[in-house]
């Protein structure tokens, strides 16, 4: 299937677009390679880039469009780096099952509350993968994990960790009750220390906005408002870091005999 290059820009630069298409770009030779192969729709690649790696672009999938024609000029008009390193893959959104994921036993759930930094987003991704963590949920309102900043920080580890927006945070909430899910809130409010949680039993965190961190709203609704101590004049951790600290601690419970 091709696409028009005007598409490609739309898609690259618009999150409309890209939830109307139900379509998104990836850029660079590694994302490309992990991309699963029933998703590419099309590939657009520069005369330097085709000429290096032809046998991979000739192991398209059936369907699968390719542009391989651009100059370097042209091809740049499409990028969103500073560095294009000759290929975009044109993706359809990746599907996962929600149900699934969420009979999963003794499950570890990351909830992202109006999360807006792409690459805060991408690194949690990329870190969750490496974690172990089961599923990531945002709200409604975060950051798009198909911008393509996001996509780039993830490393591939969108295409393989679970994740999915939702505009009903109660029912989700819900659900983890039912599921015996141990809800904790990154807070600053917290009196517990985030090594005081029983992370090898179905554990959610709730990490929240860069600025504003978590809701009154959301925050009230944890089982429990858990800390990350900090020295000196500190006030807050970064996001993506408060929630990699978390997801290594559960790991290292986990890893426990």
């Amino acid at each position: 299937m091709l696409i028009s290059l005007k598409d490609i820009k739309n898609l690259v630069k618009m999150k409309k677009a890209r939830d109307e298409q139900g379509l998104f770009v990836t850029e660079g030779r590694k994302l490309f390679l992990e991309a699963p192969r029933e998703d590419i729709v099309c590939v657009v690649a520069t005369k330097t880039y085709a000429k290096e790696h032809e046998a991979e672009l000739k192991a398209l999938p059936k369907g699968a469009g390719l542009i391989a024609d651009l100059d370097e000029k042209r091809f740049a008009s499409l990028s969103d780096t500073k560095t294009p390193q000759g290929i975009l893959t044109v993706m359809k959104k990746t599907s996962f099952d929600m149900e699934k994921v969420l009979a999963v036993p003794s499950p570890l759930y990351l909830l992202l509350e109006n999360l807006q930094d792409p690459g805060n987003a991408g690194t949690i991704l990329r870190t969750a993968e490496a974690a172990g963590v089961t599923a990531v949920f945002l709200t409604e309102g975060s950051v798009d994990f198909t911008n393509p900043k996001t996509v780039r920080s993830t490393m591939g580890s969108i295409f393989r960790v679970p994740h999915f927006y939702v505009d009903d945070v109660d029912k989700l909430l819900l659900r983890f009750r039912e599921n015996g899910v141990t809800t904790y809130a990154a807070h600053l409010k917290g009196d517990r220390s985030y090594t005081d949680a029983a992370c090898r039993k179905g554990t959610a965190f709730f990490i929240g906005n860069e600025g504003r961190g978590l809701t009154d709203e959301l925050s009230d609704k944890a089982d429990v408002l858990m800390k990350i101590p900090m020295s000196g004049q500190v006030e807050s951790l970064n996001a993506a870091m408060a929630a990699g600290i978390l997801m290594y601690e559960a790991k290292r419970q986990r890893s426990l005999p």
